[in-house]
């Protein structure tokens, strides 16, 4: 199993502590308080401490807690900050820029803790593109289903590959957009629709990618109010999504954040698609953590990643 979390030569993020289910963090010059369920022990840093430092802490709303609410809330400013502003991740191999903001659903932006998964897809990526090259073939294809605002696409169009970025709401992928010509990069695909109906239909055209990143939600709906649940639907989007994987020279990344997921379950739903029809020569699964400056580790994603 492996464990893996960003690498320390990231300068623009820091868990600085956690515990009693927040966590204190810094993006660039930014510090804010967040709800972390997963934080169950006590806090290294004094209460007082937390205070000096954050610039904003997250206040739940009333429907923390509850089905498709259990995120909404508010944000109380303790110090002048920008209501948007950017980060760089420049820490191994590719190097791009991300915006951040304050949502009503403490997210800002960017989940820190998948740039090992971005490192995984830029070096695969890199190294498909320059076996295709020297053979005459096409620029090879990265699908990035659930894609949220990009950093996945970003990592895959910094190593040369032909990007397609799906997600179901509008405004991220807008703020995807946004990311990548920050970054200076152009020509990703982008697409807003259902991630399930997407897949089906490149299938039924036969369609067939050198990479695949998926990172589902645990529920969520699609844009003309498509359901899903991840208990539900992960089985047969992974069995659409296997048809359309490259039988060679291909890869598939899949992130789970659902706490009643492991990374057993994961790796076996995984092999159990991918592995019985086309041969797999590597496949891993772990977690994705953070270990804030008191040297606790804050687990926080189940990841499976297989190459043919």
């Amino acid at each position: 199993m492996i464990i893996e979390s960003p690498d320390p030569n990231w300068k623009d993020y820091q868990l600085i502590d956690c515990g009693n289910y927040e966590k204190l963090e810094r993006f660039g010059n930014v510090v804010m308080a967040r709800p972390e369920p997963k934080a169950l022990w006590d806090k290294s840093l004094s209460e007082g401490e937390w205070n000096r430092l954050m610039h904003t802490r997250f206040t739940p709303g009333a429907g923390f807690g509850k089905a498709g609410k259990e995120d909404s809330g508010t944000w109380n400013r303790l110090k002048k900050m920008d209501d948007q502003w950017y980060i760089r991740y420049n820490a191994g191999g590719p190097s791009f820029k991300l915006r951040l903001g304050l949502t009503s659903f403490k997210h800002v932006g960017v989940f820190p803790e998948q740039a090992p998964n971005w490192e995984f897809i830029y070096s695969r990526t890199r190294a498909l593109v320059e076996k295709a090259k020297a053979e005459g073939r096409p620029t090879p294809k990265v699908l990035n289903l659930f894609a949220y605002t990009g950093a996945a696409s970003l990592a895959a169009k910094a190593a040369g590959a032909d990007v397609t970025h799906l997600d179901s709401v509008r405004q991220v992928v807008t703020w995807a957009k946004g990311n990548m010509e920050a970054s200076g990069l152009d020509n990703i695909r982008w697409i807003v629709e259902d991630a399930l109906k997407f897949a089906r239909r490149e299938a039924k055209r036969g369609n067939v990618y050198q990479g695949i990143i998926l990172d589902p939600p645990a529920y969520g709906h699609g844009p003309d109010g498509e359901k899903w649940k991840l208990d539900e639907c992960l089985n047969d989007m992974l069995k659409c999504v296997s048809s359309i994987l490259a039988p060679v020279d291909s890869f598939m990344v899949l992130n789970l954040y659902s706490n009643g997921f492991s990374a057993v379950l994961g790796e076996t739903i995984v092999r159990q698609n991918f592995c019985l029809k086309s041969a797999c020569k590597n496949i891993e699964s772990g977690e994705l953590v953070l270990t804030d400056s008191c040297g606790k580790v804050l687990p926080l994603s189940v990841v499976v990643r297989l190459e043919r």
